[in-house]
């Protein structure tokens, strides 16, 4: 039988894949997925992408200096 004192190096590990998960692995998938779709989502989806920037914004924070989404820069002819 599973008792407390076996399972408790399983908490802390839990905590740790929970965290990483939350402010790191979703705010990267988020964010990407907002960089594919920003133009062409609906507005069902578009609701949808607000609530995980809202719901995930403390990973946000902590990705978006690692991020760099401005458009290439032009080569104009002359």
């Amino acid at each position: 039988m599973l008792t407390i004192s076996d399972s408790l190096p399983l908490v802390p590990l839990l905590y740790v894949a929970l965290a990483g998960a939350y402010l790191l692995v979703l705010p990267l998938l988020t964010m990407l997925y907002l960089k594919q779709r920003w133009y062409t989502a609906g507005s069902i989806e578009r609701l949808l992408l607000y609530f995980l920037v809202f719901f995930l914004f403390p990973g946000l924070l902590l990705i978006s200096p690692f991020l760099n989404f401005r458009p290439e820069k032009r080569q104009l002819e002359t």
